[in-house]
């Protein structure tokens, strides 16, 4: 659904609950996209490697200045995106260990504990928006880092390599998404493909539905 020059909702489609390829939809547009490699999951747990079935936000975006600098200053930087955020830091890192005080949270290496770079090499996190996934509150254990992120580009031909747990975009459509996007935009996510037409139906409308 567009709606005010912003996108409130976009749905994440698959074949099957397994599948770690599938579409990102919205009232005007259809992308493929990967998600993670365990397929959607009621049930998330941390390294699980599955894309969290639900209802989420979108709390922030960041990117990589030094590669994106001219591409978002021209169109889809914060000047015209909702969201709020910032260029990536070379010591920028997610914290990943359910024990730690920062668990699912933006942290600053070098970093006590476990917590993956997102400072990468390899163009995964050129563009990364933060969904609001076990953030409020916050669980043990029950997942972190779940983002809408770019694609390996060496995978985007011949197929979408499955992800961690997030769902990832060519980059040129994770641009052209981004001045569509508001704190209001929310990714709904089911494993309903298993089920019949109606009460799959049924199932979107209500995640689609709550506030």
């Amino acid at each position: 659904m567009r709606t005010g020059g912003g996108v409130h909702h976009l749905v994440l489609r698959t074949l099957n609950a397994q599948a770690s390829r599938g579409f990102i939809e919205t009232g005007w547009l259809r992308l493929p996209c990967a998600i993670g490699r365990g397929g959607i999951s009621c049930r998330k747990r941390e390294g699980d490697g599955a894309t969290p079935a639900g209802r989420w936000p979108m709390r922030a975006v960041y990117w990589r200045a030094d590669r994106l600098g001219a591409v978002l200053r021209g169109s889809v930087g914060w000047r015209t995106t909702g969201l709020p955020g910032r260029a990536l830091r070379r010591d920028d890192g997610w914290c990943d260990a359910p024990a730690d005080r920062n668990y699912n949270r933006l942290v600053r290496h070098p970093y006590p504990a476990s917590a993956e770079r997102m400072w990468r090499d390899d163009g995964l996190y050129d563009i990364v928006v933060v969904l609001g996934h076990n953030d409020a509150p916050r669980i043990r254990g029950h997942g972190s880092a779940i983002f809408l992120h770019c694609a390996n580009p060496h995978f985007t031909r011949p197929g979408y390599r499955p992800t961690e747990g997030c769902i990832a975009l060519r980059k040129a459509d994770l641009v052209r998404l981004l001045p569509f996007l508001t704190r209001r935009t929310v990714v709904v996510t089911a494993a309903t493909s298993a089920l019949p037409a109606p009460r799959r139906r049924r199932i979107v409308m209500k995640l689609l539905a709550k506030r």
